[in-house]
């Protein structure tokens, strides 16, 4: 039986010195690390590819959302010059938006308000809790 290229390899491993070994380990081992960096960029590249046509795709959308809103206001312009003056029938849905706006714009200010000031407030009283006990108990 003729020995395999793997078990000529396996023997010669076996009888090369510690030294050789972990050396060619070492270069083994920068090896693989270099190309799982080279492998890891490469699929980062076509996921960022993957990202950027998808939010051109969502901006896309969001243009036609507020094209088609617009498309809706001026419906119901229309349907009120019906029954009342065009001019008028601007005003009232104009007035209605406005009003809309106002609503939700107040709402977000109060949510901000809540939020403000960012710093996490329960965590930095539980530290500064944490803090105090740990002085009485050094002072003891």
């Amino acid at each position: 039986m003729e020995p395999t290229e793997q078990t000529l390899a396996a023997r010669n491993a076996a009888d090369a010195p510690v030294g050789d070994l972990v050396s060619r380990a070492t270069a083994q081992i920068s090896q693989l690390v270099r190309e799982e960096l080279l492998l890891a960029r490469a699929e980062m590249s076509q996921k960022g590819k993957r990202l950027g046509i998808g939010g051109g795709l969502f901006g896309g959308a969001g243009l036609l959302a507020v094209l088609g809103l617009q498309a809706l206001v001026v419906t119901a312009i229309a349907g009120l010059a019906m029954a009342v003056p065009v001019w008028a029938s601007a005003l009232i849905v104009a007035a209605v938006l406005l009003l809309v706006a106002a609503v939700l714009a107040l709402a977000g200010k109060r949510e901000v308000a809540r939020a403000v000031p960012p710093a996490p407030e329960q965590a930095v009283a539980g530290l500064k809790a944490d803090v105090e006990t740990i002085k009485e108990n050094v002072k003891r």
